[in-house]
């Protein structure tokens, strides 16, 4: 048991603790029920809830949520629609997050797939500095897809 000043009584019964924390007006509050004996300690409960409630919203306001952006082509995009397309898969990692490239065949395009690797291993080359290959160019039906993460 730990007093309210945080000092050390070692194993007391139940009874005794419950008394201690009568005496300084405060409540009794088992810490860490898993130990043998359970570790109690003598605070305020309702700062002590306080506290720990802030704590948690502190950590989840640290934290970043990594999201997944999307840029779509056309095997046969043209080079300022592709600047366009890079400048924003650029700004998408500078915010940390990973970007899906996705190439969508429309009708005889099927016939050229090379066209779309082609594209896709440009993609790749343009950001090698700034991002890393998470999942490798495949086709899946009439889309042709590669997912980048940030270095």
């Amino acid at each position: 048991m730990i007093d309210e000043e945080g000092e050390n009584h070692g194993t007391v019964s139940t009874e005794r603790a419950m008394e201690m924390a009568a005496d300084a007006g405060l409540d009794l509050v088992e810490i860490s029920p898993s130990n043998k004996p359970p570790i109690c300690k003598i605070l305020d409960f309702g700062r002590y809830k306080y506290a720990s409630q802030k704590k948690k919203a502190e950590a989840k306001k640290k934290q970043k949520v990594i999201e997944v952006k999307e840029i779509k082509m056309r095997p046969n995009i043209d080079t300022h629609d592709y600047e366009v397309k890079m400048r924003n898969v650029r700004r998408f990692f500078e915010d940390g997050d990973k970007v899906k490239v996705t190439l969508r065949f429309r009708g005889r395009e099927m016939a050229h797939m090379n066209l779309g690797m082609d594209l896709l291993k440009k993609v790749k080359e343009d950001t090698e500095e700034i991002a890393k290959v998470e999942a490798e160019p495949k086709l899946e039906g009439r889309q042709m897809m590669m997912v980048l993460s940030p270095r």
